[in-house]
């Protein structure tokens, strides 16, 4: 890490840059002592956390890795959610990176060590924890697991990235660095709870073959874009695994559990005057099968994961009123399609939304919300709906 960063002209600059990088790159560093990549790194990777990590981005004399780094770390939201998960006096976090995980822990933690392969990484996690008052966060340049050795910690965490070359593949743990599954045992042997990341595109059911002793899995969406799966692995467990689906949006948290493999009713039926879209984070869980009891729903179909109810329901997800009920059908279509913009869903149906919009000559957007879908008879309606 150049020292030089820091000084109070540099970071001034960085913070006031709002021009195109392709200008400064063009015209080059105007301090003799940082050079034009290091500005250009340290202005992108910052543009590029300012929503994300506003903590960050707000404080002075932050360092910033390259911007793929940054595109890669969780989010203040979803750090905040993973701490309020565990709970010990110390903890490790084997794949520390930039650290912004490590940071939450340490709030609620007495001693948290960040263990980080790449020394500059390791370095800057380090001199930012320090900016920030993360004062009893400890710094080692090794690989985790290989660290762990004698020593015993209440919670360790684990962060394993995908392997360049199993890009393409079917996701397996046993595809990440470090390999989990392969390190299962002495992970294990060194805490009382693992607490595990891996990326939305593992396969829940893949996932708990590979793993044992989970206790917990929570599927964490950001504004209806699902973020990370988080497993908790407890010694202590019993066969139970306890499913949550978890959304962060503008109106705060949708939440919504299960116990995996519990028999439910689902309830089936024709639309009535509600429509409900269930949010990310319960498609992912495969929560659908449990909706229908949970708020005393209707599922239009099997397969379409759509609901419906004569009265107004709380529900962790799109709310719709249903305007119109119109079979698809090219005599009722024409009748019915009175307009030339809406938005389009589809959901357990044989056309694609840009199809559609091609057929029925229909621009994106609007307050009209279309659903096309299957009913549990098997015949194709479109819904015409207004978002609650």
């Amino acid at each position: 890490m150049n020292e030089a960063i820091l000084q109070t002209e540099v970071q001034e600059f960085i913070h006031s840059y709002h021009e195109d990088t392709s200008k400064l790159a063009f015209a080059g560093s105007p301090f003799p002592n940082v050079s034009t990549s290091e500005l250009l790194q340290q202005i992108e990777s910052r543009k590029a956390i300012e929503k994300k990590l506003p903590t960050w981005f707000n404080e002075k004399k932050i360092c910033y890795p390259p911007k793929l780094n940054m595109e890669q770390t969780s989010s203040e939201k979803t750090a905040r959610y993973k701490a309020k998960l565990v709970e010990g006096k110390t903890l490790a976090d084997c794949t520390g990176g930039f650290g912004v995980d490590t940071f939450y822990f340490a709030k609620k933690f007495d001693a948290v060590t960040h263990y980080e392969t790449n020394a500059a990484l390791s370095q800057m996690a380090a001199h930012n924890f320090k900016i920030l008052g993360g004062t009893n966060i400890t710094c080692v340049n090794r690989d985790g697991i290989g660290a762990l050795e004698n020593t015993f910690y209440d919670v360790i965490f684990v962060d394993p990235s995908r392997r360049n070359s199993s890009k393409g593949k079917v996701f397996y743990l046993n595809d990440c660095e470090p390999n989990v599954p392969a390190n299962l045992d002495v992970l294990m042997s060194h805490c009382d709870t693992l607490l595990l990341k891996t990326s939305p595109m593992l396969d829940i059911s893949v996932g708990l073959e590979e793993l044992a002793n989970v206790s917990e899995i929570h599927v964490v969406a950001v504004k209806n874009e699902v973020k990370e799966l988080l497993w908790l692995l407890d010694k202590k467990s019993d066969s139970t695994v306890k499913i949550v689906a978890v959304n962060h949006n503008s109106d705060g948290l949708q939440q919504f559990s299960f116990n995996l493999g519990e028999t439910n009713d689902t309830v089936y039926g024709p639309p009535s005057r509600f429509l409900y879209e269930p949010n990310a984070a319960l498609l992912k869980a495969g929560a659908f099968q449990y909706i229908s009891e949970a708020f005393r729903l209707k599922k239009l179909h099997k397969h379409s994961h759509l609901f419906t109810s004569d009265a107004l329901r709380e529900f962790p997800g799109r709310r719709f009123a249903i305007e119109k009920i119109i079979p698809y059908n090219k005599k009722e279509m024409r009748r019915g399609i009175t307009f030339d913009t809406a938005n389009i869903t589809t959901r357990n149906f044989p056309e694609s939304v840009s199809t559609l919009r091609k057929k029925w000559k229909l621009k994106e957007g609007g307050n009209r919300y279309l659903f096309f879908t299957t009913l549990e008879n098997e015949d194709k309606i479109m819904l015409i709906c207004a978002k609650v």
